[in-house]
């Protein structure tokens, strides 16, 4: 399975999962494991709306963080990357996917085109566990999917779900362990 893209073609590579399941500590050592590969022109970015401590950067629960381009929209990534030494990127994440929902699409189909290697991670679904736009249609265009869980914050077991402690009837809602926490699909049901 090979790491770099062709020239010819891109390569997408998608994390998922429920909160505190660790797609963006996977995010930042995939990023970081490439400097090694020759894809040194990369860039990662997040969205405005992700609010949370961290500034520009993307942040693990665990507070390892690495560099990130803020932009409210995903396809104004090539004028985010406007002043950029390196040319057009090889490498490009994307934290927080499901805060960009299918505007996402386009761009990532973009720079697969022009061959880049891009990593998207997010939680696929949302707190009702109904799917979170983009991943339905990054899932079926995926090279790599990784599923990731967590432990269920009520009975230990394997969580896969995202539960929303508070935030009332929005679909998202910015928030870390002080709004949700992962369940298992028994625990998520059973809203115990």
């Amino acid at each position: 399975m090979p790491d770099v893209p062709s020239p010819s073609c891109g390569r997408l590579e998608v994390i998922c999962g429920p909160m505190f399941s660790g797609k963006t500590t996977e995010l930042i050592r995939r990023l970081r494991s490439s400097t090694g590969t020759g894809e040194v022109a990369s860039i990662c970015f997040k969205p405005v709306s992700d609010t949370r401590p961290g500034g520009a950067s993307i942040r693990t629960h665990g507070g390892d963080s690495e560099p990130a381009t803020e932009i409210d929209d995903p396809r104004d990534w090539r004028s985010a990357m406007q002043g950029r030494r390196g040319g057009l990127p090889r490498l490009v994440g994307f934290d927080e996917a499901h805060f960009f929902g299918t505007a996402l699409v386009q761009p990532v189909r973009e720079l697969l085109a022009i061959g880049a290697r891009v990593i998207v991670a997010g939680v696929e679904r949302d707190h009702r566990g109904r799917p979170f736009d983009p991943f339905p249609e990054l899932l079926c265009e995926a090279d790599e999917v990784l599923k990731l869980t967590a432990r269920c914050a009520r009975c230990g077991g394997v969580a896969v779900h995202s539960y929303r402690l508070s935030g009332g009837g929005d679909r998202i809602v910015v928030g870390g362990a002080e709004s949700y926490e992962p369940r298992c699909r028994a625990c998520f049901v059973g809203g115990r």
